[in-house]
């Protein structure tokens, strides 16, 4: 069997090496795989019992970067700190709008799908690779597997979203993350054979890491990551744990300079009072507050400590140590929800309700008007860390995924 799976950006790549390391064991260890528990196998094949498959007796993948991330920092780096191997192919896409990104990428990957002629695609997550890979490989006829599937915000002003709901539509197998996911597709009519709940790619790779990043020193971190303004000496007070950590990128957030500006008020005057504010800056919030003349404040604010994009192990190790985080990223969520930090989650909706704590978790939904944030900052600070682990998110999603896909090939 022939499979190609697929990343474009960043959050691909964490979700990416567990299913990579899932087909390695496969083929190292006489073709058999033992399924984990999975409570979504139907009663037929009791979730105790091991799974023992032998056909197909080897598998053939390939690994496609659309280089949607064309930064070597968001990009190699990772690779190289998740072993994940080289890509096969590299499409070369590279920035641009949304059209140009999945209209070049859609082209350059039906060369691919004409050439390979494989028997599926697996795409991961909901950025424009997701989408542009899922569309094409139903036109060539490959059957599609989506991994992290049936995740909703019900917000169609953004991009993920649409990519969200086009990959589902279209693709042979779902793999949902939490039950909350698998009961969005029962509502838009998928038919159950369609979906299987693995539980959280995410969390093999975290857990996987974990050791790795625990190791990690946290001044050390800010002395290899921090900006070239940024004053490192010596004589600068060291950091321990109980600091707070922010990262910001929707437009949402930092597109208006009205309400970016009062986000770094409140970040400056409030929390950078109370505890130092780690913040590894993304590219497009650097260059928003040096256009909207906010720079300045940031950079010269006591206890504002601003860092490059950090490497995943660098920043897996400062989410364990923050006393609180606040953050718009997706993938922060789920990780402060199993390590337990405290997080405001600079959105007013999530795909991610199990992170929540009205589900459970560690997150609340303060979006960017600063007196909700405010309300909930003070809050969070009065309260311990409380790690929650949703059912499934146990280090063992990639086996379930790949044995999902074998046993469809069987049925």
């Amino acid at each position: 069997m022939k499979i190609i799976s697929v990343v474009g950006a960043r959050p691909n790549f964490m979700k990416i090496a567990p299913f990579i390391r899932a087909i390695e064991d496969y083929n190292n260890n006489s073709n058999n795989i033992s399924s984990p528990p999975n409570p979504s196998l139907s009663p037929a094949r009791p979730p105790s019992s091991p799974l023992h498959l032998s056909i197909p007796p080897s598998l053939h993948h390939i690994l496609v970067h659309t280089g949607q991330h064309y930064d070597d920092k968001m990009s190699r780096s990772f690779f190289q700190a998740l072993d994940i191997p080289k890509a096969d192919i590299n499409l070369g896409v590279g920035s641009g709008t949304h059209a140009q990104q999945v209209g070049q990428t859609m082209m350059e990957f039906e060369k691919v799908l004409q050439q390979e002629r494989p028997d599926w695609v697996v795409v991961v997550g909901d950025v424009n690779a997701t989408l542009a890979c899922s569309v094409t490989a139903k036109k060539e006829w490959v059957k599609c597997c989506h991994i992290e599937a049936g995740l909703r915000s019900g917000d169609m002003t953004m991009p993920e979203e649409i990519n969200r709901l086009v990959t589902d539509r279209l693709s042979d197998l779902l793999l949902t993350p939490d039950e909350l996911s698998s009961e969005n597709l029962r509502k838009e009519g998928v038919s159950e054979e369609r979906i299987r709940f693995v539980g959280n790619i995410m969390i093999d790779t975290l857990e996987a890491q974990r050791g790795k990043a625990e190791a990690l020193d946290i001044n050390e971190i800010i002395l290899n990551n921090s900006l070239d303004h940024q004053q490192i000496t010596d004589n600068r007070q060291l950091i321990t744990d109980g600091y707070a950590v922010i990262t910001m990128h929707r437009p949402s957030n930092v597109d208006d300079p009205v309400i970016l500006g009062a986000l770094i008020d409140f970040l400056c005057d409030e929390v950078c009072r109370d505890m130092p504010l780690i913040w590894p800056i993304h590219p497009r919030t650097e260059n928003n507050l040096k256009n909207f003349g906010l720079w300045e404040q940031v950079v010269q604010t006591d206890n504002m400590i601003l860092l490059y994009p950090v490497g995943y192990h660098e920043m897996l190790r400062l989410n364990m140590g923050a006393r609180i985080m606040l953050t718009d990223s997706g993938g922060l969520q789920e990780e402060c929800c199993v390590l337990g930090t405290p997080c405001l989650t600079l959105r007013w909706n999530t795909e991610r309700p199990v992170t929540l704590k009205e589900h459970g978790g560690a997150s609340v939904l303060v979006g960017n008007a600063i007196e909700n944030i405010r309300q909930a900052y003070h809050q969070t600070l009065k309260e311990e860390r409380r790690p929650v682990r949703p059912k499934l998110w146990d280090g063992q999603t990639a086996k379930r995924c790949l044995v999902a896909i074998l046993e469809y090939e069987k049925s």
